[in-house]
């Protein structure tokens, strides 16, 4: 009984020793929370500083690439600057401290050099761990030279140290606002795709966020700690685009000249290969505040009546049902005709007399059209059977969001009345966009095979392909062989005898068909605002590109001149031209020769080494350069020296070379530069061998020293306004 007393004792004495004990840390802790302090300030104040959570870690968004592998859209990594001001030794940070200060003024110039190390010294007086030293977010190259200051070298065996850098990415379109609306950009308030291929693919390019632990600064700044993450982020998928940046940067350029030329509203280009429907160039322009500018995709949203560019359609389905011949005869009489009280007219005064039907479609006559058409006027429904079979009433299915879907009236539609037929075989009453109406063309150069156009041709991650998109082609053509030939016929005769003629190339042969429709505003269409368009392919005898191009309300000081055939079909020729000069495999071969080619000595050589190696093996030169990067040809007598060109700080010898290597050498050294005249660089206001001038400021005179390529020549010629 003793024993069980003595038993209880001592788990009472036990029972209150450890509640003595309770008591003494639950003191001991808020002594420590609410009333000790180190260095002056109490435990509760200092942990308000920073703090431990669980935080969202973005991850790097996917890049967006062109057919060359060049990025058209990627995430550059961009840093806010900050310290920890207690890593450094104290003799070290008190011999370095007032040189940052120094630095940091100067790099930022957002607070003075003592109002800097003032901010520094407090921090590390008190304890804080992070100190953001400036708003401002620095470029990958900013960072590396700061990498060099005090306090931010990564050799801290002088005890200094503490710089960090806190990384975020931003977009960045290396070619600007190249095919912009194409690639599109993100949405400023959720980082996420706003328009165009960036939110087509968001779920791709946005990678999958991880979930992680990050210590929250003074100033709202977050650090991830790199132990701490729960779930890595993974990276973004790469799109890989269709897109050729040549032809988008040539399709941009001609589309421009033709609207800066009439001084349009709007228009768009597309160029797309024939056999496969990958698109190389879809440009958009918009005129806005007297600029142009890419805000809106025309030719995936801008659904309006096509114009005359239907009427080949309507040409095939007469064909297929051998309603007419080509070379039947159709009597258009003084080039108007009134049908059910309206009245039906050709843009020609007086009209066209008797002409053939491969003329009705060479000169576009609405007239003759409407005649040709008496075979549908009793059966539209076999008509409109035909604009399904060619799959002018679906939607494209390109691999972009916001395409307008196509209106093409039939007799259950609501609107249909006894004028619509005669309407829609000239191009009205419709509601297309020009990449419904080429991938119709295209399949026409396809010799009957509709091929879906196509923007995207991989996803990747880094180097696996992760999907990969193959070109549809639809299983049945859409009319007999025997219709293919004779509209290609139609399409060739327009260039060479009818409303396109004088956009004849001689060096190429092409098809198309002008189009020219008024627009509808307000619901009444008005005579003089015109949507002007030309859709074709090339070499017309194998196609290989074919091609839309829209000028949408041109202006000028005559109608007759406001026309498809004046406006837009210079804009595809121009474009023809210049894929033409660029794709040499287009070319007809020249003859061999087994005699080298000596070199000229007309002129002075110069360039890149590599890119003049592969010109001297082409052309069976014998002279290629030894040395490598950017040289000049030196000429003593019958001998040619190719000589390096100077270091990064000496002013290159520019002389002889093209403005686009010129360009090349100048911006790399800092210079801006201004030119005259065009060719070959005879003259720089800067000698060749001087130091770096400051400002870097150059001057190049360009003069044609020697005689230009033919189709240069036509070229140029074809640029100037007017021609």
């Amino acid at each position: 009984m003793n024993v069980k007393k003595d038993i209880l004792r001592r788990a009472a004495l036990a029972s209150v020793a450890i509640f003595l004990f309770a008591l003494a840390i639950i003191a001991r802790l808020t002594y420590v929370q609410f009333f000790q302090k180190q260095n002056g300030r109490l435990w509760k104040d200092r942990i308000t500083q920073y703090h431990i959570k669980r935080d969202t870690l973005r991850a790097t968004r996917g890049n967006i690439f062109s057919r060359n592998e060049d990025p058209l859209a990627t995430s550059l990594p961009y840093y806010y600057v900050g310290i920890d001001p207690c890593v450094a030794k104290t003799d070290s940070f008190n011999k370095k401290i007032d040189s940052l200060g120094i630095l940091l003024a100067r790099k930022f110039g957002e607070r003075s050099r003592d109002e800097y190390t003032y901010m520094i010294r407090k921090a590390r007086e008190s304890g804080r761990k992070y100190v953001l030293l400036s708003r401002k977010k620095i470029s990958f190259q900013e960072r590396m030279a700061m990498q060099k200051w005090p306090f931010f070298r990564r050799d801290r065996r002088q005890g200094l140290g503490g710089g960090k850098f806190d990384a975020v990415y931003q977009r960045y379109h290396p070619y600007g606002r190249m095919a912009l609306r194409t690639v599109g950009y993100l949405n400023p308030e959720t980082s996420r795709g706003f328009v165009g291929l960036e939110s087509s693919f968001q779920k791709e390019l946005a990678g999958k966020d991880g979930v992680g632990l990050v210590e929250e600064l003074s100033g709202g700044v977050r650090m991830p700690l790199e132990d701490g993450s729960d779930i890595k982020p993974e990276p973004g998928l790469d799109i890989y685009t269709t897109i050729d940046v040549n032809f988008q940067d040539m399709a941009e350029t001609a589309l421009l000249h033709g609207l800066e030329k009439y001084q349009a509203e709007r228009g768009c280009l597309i160029v797309m290969e024939v056999e496969t429907g990958e698109i190389r160039a879809m440009a958009n322009l918009t005129l806005q505040n007297g600029k142009y500018v890419e805000n809106f995709n025309h030719a995936l949203a801008g659904g309006t009546d096509p114009g005359s560019t239907f009427k080949l359609p309507t040409m095939i389905a007469l064909l297929e049902e051998k309603a007419i011949r080509p070379d039947q005869m159709v009597h258009t009489g003084g080039g108007a005709v009134l049908y059910r009280g309206r009245r039906i007219s050709d843009t020609k005064r007086g009209g066209h007399g008797s002409i053939t039907a491969q003329q009705v479609f060479e000169k576009s006559s609405n007239v003759g059209v409407h005649m040709l058409m008496n075979s549908f006027y009793n059966r539209p429904e076999t008509y409109c059977r035909y604009m399904r079979q060619f799959r002018l009433d679906k939607p494209i299915g390109l691999q972009l969001r916001g395409e307008t879907k196509p209106v093409v009236p039939n007799p259950q539609s609501p609107g249909w009345s006894r004028l619509s037929l005669s309407s829609m075989a000239i191009g009205y009453e419709l509601k297309l966009t020009p990449l419904q109406m080429l991938a119709f063309y295209n399949a026409v150069a396809n010799d009957g095979k509709w091929v879906q156009p196509m923007l995207v041709k991989q996803i990747r991650r880094a180097n696996e392909v992760v999907k990969e998109f193959e070109p549809y082609v639809a299983p049945d053509p859409i009319c007999s062989q025997s219709t293919i030939r004779l509209a290609k016929k139609m399409l060739e005769g327009v260039v060479e005898h009818g409303t396109a003629r004088k956009s004849q190339s001689p060096y190429y042969r092409f098809a198309g068909k002008t189009g020219t429709a008024q627009r509808l505003i307000n619901g009444r269409y008005q005579v003089g605002k015109y949507y002007t368009s030309f859709i074709g392919y090339f070499p017309a005898e194998k196609p290989k590109y074919s091609i839309a191009v829209v000028v949408d309300t041109p202006h000028g000081a005559s109608i007759d001149l406001l026309y498809g055939g004046s406006v837009s079909a210079p804009v595809f020729r121009e474009i023809a031209d210049r894929i033409y000069a660029y794709d040499i495999p287009m070319h007809r071969p020249f003859a061999s020769t087994s005699k080298p080619v000596r070199p000229s000595s007309r002129g002075i050589k110069a360039g890149f080494a590599d890119d003049i190696r592969t010109i001297s093996t082409e052309l069976n030169i014998n002279t290629p350069p030894s040395p490598d990067g950017w040289v000049k040809a030196e000429t003593e007598g019958s001998k040619t020296q190719w000589v390096s060109q100077p270091t990064q700080t000496r002013v290159p010898d520019l002389r002889g070379m093209t403005l686009r290597d010129a360009l090349h050498l100048l911006e790399n050294r800092g210079f801006r530069v201004r030119f005259e005249g065009y060719g070959k660089v005879v003259d720089q206001s800067v000698p060749p061998g001087s130091p770096l001038p400051h400002p870097r400021k150059i001057t190049l005179t360009l003069r044609q020293t020697a005689r230009p390529d033919t189709l240069a020549v036509a070229l140029n010629k074809h640029n100037q306004p007017g021609k």
